[in-house]
């Protein structure tokens, strides 16, 4: 099992608030060859006030292509676009490392509007 590292310094909660974590869906995901480590392009549906947008994710060790369509994630939308290889980023997916540091995706256990903001 991985060691959790300790908590970060405390924060006013008006800065977290600051960043803004939304419920999406995966509605393509793709190979991403060119990335310099292991990562699938997705492309994630926020519903009709955000949008659809792309996102690179090191999520290979967990998750086969086929069966990430339709799944819910959460994402930080409001983070500027990064250059991950030749795609553009457009938000952070967000997960937790499982025991042996690999990416797992977090998502609601439940079916929710897309687009919802975490609070």
């Amino acid at each position: 099992m991985t060691r959790s590292s300790s908590p970060s310094p405390q924060i006013a909660f008006h800065d977290f608030l600051k960043v803004d974590i939304r419920v999406g869906r995966i509605v393509a995901a793709e190979p991403f060859p060119e990335a310099r480590k292991p990562a699938y392009r997705l492309t994630i549906d926020f519903g009709p006030n955000i949008g659809i947008r792309k996102s690179s994710a090191q999520i290979t060790r967990n998750y086969r292509l086929d069966e990430l369509p339709g799944r819910l994630v959460l994402a930080v939308v409001n983070f500027p676009p990064r250059q991950i290889g030749p795609m553009m980023s457009e938000v952070l997916t967000l997960g937790v490392p499982d025991a042996k540091g690999e990416v797992m995706l977090i998502a609601p256990d439940r079916e929710v509007p897309l687009g919802g903001r975490l609070y």
